[in-house]
């Protein structure tokens, strides 16, 4: 065996990567787990306050949970959705401490690169027989580590996607960058000063957008010369709104009704077929600008439009990914938001998930894409079928 037998560098703390360590040391392999934030579950943190679609239950990984069941840990019970900092807290944090993965989990330490050792991403000759060697940047200054095998489960919220309808920033976004947010910030609790008695504009039609929505309309009863207002680029807020008193996830066809509700009352204006080009200032506020359309000044953007996946620093690796979705191309078709919602997604592994390059498995949402079909339950099925392919393989080479 040489010196990296076994190694799985695992790039992400959060639910999918700390899950692929667990399952990882029950085949008996040699889990690391690199995460760039000061503690487990960073982009979960990120959107704490937010209230998940799916139960306890669905949100915890068999393997990870039975780890924990031996020290005593008692899962959350009922029928209750968590937040993600109720996640977090009640099930990351106390996994990321356990004795066997305590000294597995590496913070504050990013990743910035994945190659071959000594070989780049041209070269055929011995490509296969050398270990990944993984760029790690962390206070202490930056280091190498060698692995077998790599997953990638570092997640996709760090890199929203834009404001523009091009899939590029909208001009005048980054100059405007002050006034703009991205994702899903707490607008009750951090972003009350900000938001309160402000315009706010949202632009997205997904269910980020729509908590967001809420949100701002419940600080309209507090604050109640805020105003919301919401764009979005499709033209049928019937056929956004048509599944939600027969959704399957009780929890997102509640918010969908509540927000229907909200846009009937009056308190959120819609403007649909917004397709964003331009954002300047004008004399009374920040103006954007469509195709053909422009909204009313407003003094406050937030960008629900989605995340895509950061592949620079796989960039010397051999992917194959589809065109349009950004995910394996075997991935792609059982994921296609034009066909599939979270729901009907069926359950897939590793040969879906494999790459040219041997031994590398992008997992979780970010082996998603940009497809906003993720559910954490799919991601621990992904986890159990590539950990034991890696264990199979690891296996062979002893």
């Amino acid at each position: 065996m040489n010196q990296t037998s076994g190694r799985i560098a695992i790039i992400g703390g959060g639910p999918i990567g700390l899950a692929a360590c667990a399952h990882a040391l029950a085949h008996g392999l040699d889990p690391v787990v690199i995460e760039a934030g000061t503690g487990v579950g960073e982009h979960l943190r990120q959107w704490g306050h937010v209230r998940m679609f799916t139960p306890w239950e669905c949100n915890l990984d068999h393997d990870a949970a039975a780890l924990l069941k031996a020290w005593g840990w008692q899962p959350p019970g009922g029928n209750a959705c968590p937040t993600g900092q109720e996640l977090v807290e009640h099930y990351l944090e106390p996994l990321a401490n356990l004795p066997e993965l305590r000294d597995r989990v590496h913070l504050q330490s990013r990743v910035v690169g994945v190659s071959r050792s000594g070989i780049d991403v041209l070269k055929d000759k011995g490509r296969f027989e050398a270990p990944f060697v993984l760029r790690i940047e962390a206070p202490d200054g930056e280091r190498d580590l060698l692995a077998d095998a790599v997953i990638d489960a570092s997640g996709t919220f760090g890199q929203p996607n834009w404001m523009g309808a091009h899939g590029m920033p909208a001009l005048g976004e980054a100059r405007w960058a002050q006034r703009v947010t991205y994702g899903l910030p707490a607008v009750l609790k951090e972003g009350r000063d900000r938001y309160a008695n402000r315009r706010v504009l949202v632009v997205g039609a997904g269910h980020s957008a729509f908590n967001l929505l809420r949100d701002l309309a419940e600080l309209g009863e507090a604050a109640p010369d805020t105003r919301v207002l919401w764009a979005i680029r499709g033209d049928s807020l019937a056929r956004m709104f048509c599944g939600c008193a027969d959704d399957p996830l009780e929890e997102r066809g509640r918010l969908g009704l509540e927000v229907l509700r909200l846009v009937s009352d009056g308190r959120i204006e819609v403007y649909p077929g917004v397709r964003i080009e331009r954002l300047e200032e004008g004399a009374d506020g920040l103006l954007i600008h469509g195709e053909g359309q422009s909204l009313p000044p407003v003094d406050e953007v937030i960008v629900a439009t989605g995340f895509r996946p950061d592949l620079s620093l796989l960039s010397e690796l051999r992917l194959e990914l589809d065109p349009a979705t950004q995910s394996p191309v075997r991935l792609a078709p059982l994921i296609d938001p034009n066909v599939h919602s979270c729901g009907s997604v069926p359950s897939h592994g590793a040969e879906e998930l494999r790459h040219p390059e041997q031994g590398l498995y992008i997992l979780g949402i970010k082996s998603y894409g940009r497809a906003p079909t993720f559910l954490l339950r799919t991601g621990y099925e992904q986890v159990r079928s590539v950990v034991a392919t890696l264990a199979e393989r690891a296996a062979q080479r002893e």
